[in-house]
């Protein structure tokens, strides 16, 4: 059991909960605090002036009246009529780390929600109930309304979930788990809908399994330079502390521990005719390095949105407050942000396993890395694997924070679209996996190739965890098991931790 502390939850916390499928609570220490915002957007729905989304109607609508009497209508109307979303469900680890985000803003105490409509977000965290989400339909603005009013609609005994590995009508499913729906109070449908949670938290598993990524392209782009028997030169730290950038002095860093003790790097320091190594091998620091800054500057645009209250109106000061914080322009660039770390890491990456298939490139190495050239292909298509799903995340990798288009009857005049910029990061991330995946069976191949001749004591650490997905590559045979296996290895950060590379966000 995780407990979150509104406003000062950190990203492993948020991690571990999304790769672990562990419960989650809020701080108990929040409850005063939510329950007197609750009390006040009481009397505000009791009260004879106007407050938006409290005893109103919503969005262009808001100058509607509505009753006392009728509030709880409202509230559940809100969330029926919210339930449009469209497309495949979110996956259930990335729906429950949204449920978390929406405890978190909750739990700031400006929603006016109730402590009731928190407890029974954590009991179907702990039950296993986790609300089917299709994932498009928000444009991330006015919040992320459809999604998060699919996971709403559970809540109130509608909509559909998952429990016990069966995909059931969501009162059901709250019965099944011995839990009762709740009738939403004045805001409270409001509170729960409106918000970046589905975003942001799509953009967290993007950034989650971007690092990873990242981590991985670090021991495979040393493999590769071993392979090529490239020269490590390049990452001396004078160089890199003479332009001063944080990630790319890490970067060389980390590439100078993991090559240490590499026979096949002392065996050609001395005659090599070779003057300088593509940029490929060459500028990996300076590559890798500033995808890590851009990865980090989003982790921390991320970290404050997964803190933040992002409803609307908010509960502030001595009154009830109309403002934007819905808006979720902050997460649609640090989505766009990722995308093009993403993109740039699979590209440079591309770039190393077509110099290693590459007979006039890889320094002695055979064509295609297999040792009976013409009768066997050895990696050449996976090489042009590669190459598809390198054109694929650059075209995935454009700016979705640049487009808008008016919603709700112009209203909502200026939206963010984080919430697909932030879903194709999936998509990315699983791309680039396969990527760095099949740099790691040519790296792997090529400095086999180099034996008697050793690579370093951590990297041949790393491909031993390899081998014992995918044998040497003596001849041809059907290489898409081996290919999905090492992407496995990528994704899983099998890797990376066998290279004993600890690289931090």
């Amino acid at each position: 059991m995780l407990t979150l502390s509104p406003g000062a939850t950190p990203l492993a916390a948020l991690e571990t909960l999304w790769r672990q499928g562990l419960p989650a609570r809020l701080d108990p220490a929040a409850r005063p605090g939510v329950e007197s915002a609750a009390d006040r957007v009481r009397d505000a729905a009791e009260g004879a002036a106007a407050v938006y989304g409290v005893n109103t109607g919503f969005g262009k609508l808001a100058s509607v009246k509505i009753a006392p009497g009728d509030t709880a209508t409202l509230q559940r109307n809100l969330i029926l009529s919210h339930c449009c979303g469209v497309g495949e469900p979110l996956d259930p680890a990335t729906t429950r780390l949204m449920m978390a985000l929406k405890l978190l803003s909750l739990g700031r105490g400006a929603s006016g929600t109730r402590w009731e409509v928190i407890a029974l977000i954590e009991g179907m965290l702990a039950a296993n109930v986790t609300p089917v989400v299709p994932a498009q339909g928000s444009v991330g603005a006015s919040g992320d309304l459809a999604p998060l009013a699919h996971m709403t609609a559970v809540m109130i005994g509608a909509g559909e979930a998952i429990h016990a590995g069966r995909r059931l009508p969501g009162a059901e499913a709250l019965a099944a788990a011995g839990l009762t729906p709740v009738t939403l109070g004045p805001k409270e449908g409001l509170g729960l809908i409106n918000g970046t949670q589905f975003s942001t938290a799509l953009a967290l598993a993007g950034l989650f399994d971007g690092w990873r990524n990242l981590q991985a392209a670090l021991f495979t782009s040393c493999l590769s330079t071993d392979a090529i028997m490239g020269s490590t030169a390049p990452l001396e730290a004078e160089i890199h502390a003479l332009r001063g950038h944080r990630g790319q002095i890490e970067v060389a860093e980390a590439m100078r521990a993991l090559m240490a003790g590499s026979q096949i790097r002392e065996s050609h320091r001395e005659g090599d005719a070779r003057v300088q190594d593509p940029y490929c091998i060459r500028c990996q620091p300076q590559v890798a390095g500033a995808a890590v800054d851009l990865l980090r500057f989003a982790a921390t645009t991320l970290e404050t949105e997964a803190n933040a209250v992002t409803d609307n109106p908010l509960v502030v000061g001595a009154g009830i407050l109309s403002g934007g914080n819905f808006h979720a322009e902050p997460v649609a660039f640090a989505a766009d942000i990722i995308a093009l770390a993403l993109a740039e890491i699979g590209a440079i990456a591309q770039r190393r396993v077509a110099l290693m298939v590459d007979p006039t490139l890889s320094h002695d190495l055979p064509p295609f890395l297999t040792p009976d050239p013409g009768l066997n292909s050895g990696y050449m298509i996976a090489e042009v694997t590669t190459a598809a799903l390198m054109s694929e995340n650059k075209h995935l990798a454009h700016p979705c924070s640049t487009d808008s288009t008016p919603t709700s009857a112009n209203q909502e005049d200026h939206v963010s679209m984080a919430a697909h910029g932030a879903r194709r990061l999936l998509r990315m991330n699983a791309n680039l996996s396969v990527i760095l995946g099949v740099e790691a069976l040519c790296a792997a191949q090529g400095i086999d190739f180099r034996a008697p001749l050793r690579t370093a004591p951590r990297l041949q650490a790393g491909i031993d965890a390899l081998r014992a997905q995918a044998p040497t590559l003596d001849q041809d045979r059907y290489l898409a098991p081996e290919i999905e296996a090492a992407a496995g290895l990528v994704r899983d950060g099998v890797l990376a931790r066998a290279a004993g590379l600890e690289f931090a966000l």
